[in-house]
């Protein structure tokens, strides 16, 4: 059905000025960013065949290019838009963390960095920087790896630490198999950071594991 069929007040656009967004379902908010549709087939079901395909917004939005080129009616245009969505969704909640006042503890850091990190295909490793109230300074990317295994470059984090004139730091990485039980090499390497910033009188907080709705910590376990 074409969304010019649908009853006006009915239509994905005039019912999020109507009544607001948590009344739309996901297919029709997509829809909305879609705009249009194809010959045949309208914006919601070109939504729908976004969702069915990659089983969701999760999978949608760990989706590559050349995946979604693949979906009929789906060009640059909309691909575009679409991955500069993800990327912003991505930054906003990246900065969330930033703007907090401190950081409570792991909990905090799961829930504000486990949306951009669960779904990748290769291991992400962030430190965050902090002062002497647990503010956050500043997060970055130190390095990327392997589907198995990161390459650390402890020389990095103490760097990063003395640029954003830190005073602790946490670690934070994820497991691309989903299960974030840490390794022998995640256990060396912790112990490893630890005694680098002890050389130059870094606190090192935690080092947290990301996986598959689920997450290990270091310090909740007494490790560090």
């Amino acid at each position: 059905m074409k969304i010019s069929e649908i009853p006006e007040d009915q239509r994905p656009r005039e019912k999020l000025l109507n009544k607001g967004s948590s009344y739309l379902s996901t297919e029709e908010l997509l829809a909305i960013f879609l705009r249009i549709g194809t010959k045949n087939k309208s914006a919601i079901d070109l939504a729908k065949d976004l969702l069915h395909t990659f089983g969701g917004l999760r999978g949608l939005y760990s989706a590559d290019i050349n995946s979604l080129f693949k979906i009929t009616g789906i060009g640059k245009a909309k691909i575009s838009q679409l991955l500069a969505v993800i990327e912003l969704t991505k930054r906003y909640l990246e900065e969330n963390i930033k703007d907090r006042k401190f950081i409570e503890d792991s909990k905090s850091i799961f829930d504000y960095l486990y949306l951009t990190m669960r779904d990748l295909d290769y291991e992400l490793f962030k430190i965050i920087y902090l002062n002497g109230q647990n503010q956050v300074l500043n997060i970055e990317d130190i390095f990327k790896g392997t589907i198995t295994h990161s390459h650390i470059y402890i020389r990095e984090i103490i760097k990063g630490a003395l640029r954003n004139s830190a005073t602790s730091i946490v670690c934070v990485h994820n497991h691309p198999s989903g299960n974030s039980t840490p390794s022998d090499v995640d256990i060396k390497i912790t112990q490893k950071i630890k005694e680098s910033c002890e050389l130059i009188g870094i606190v090192f907080q935690d080092h947290i594991i990301i996986g598959d709705n689920q997450y290990f910590s270091f310090r909740d376990r007494e490790l560090i």
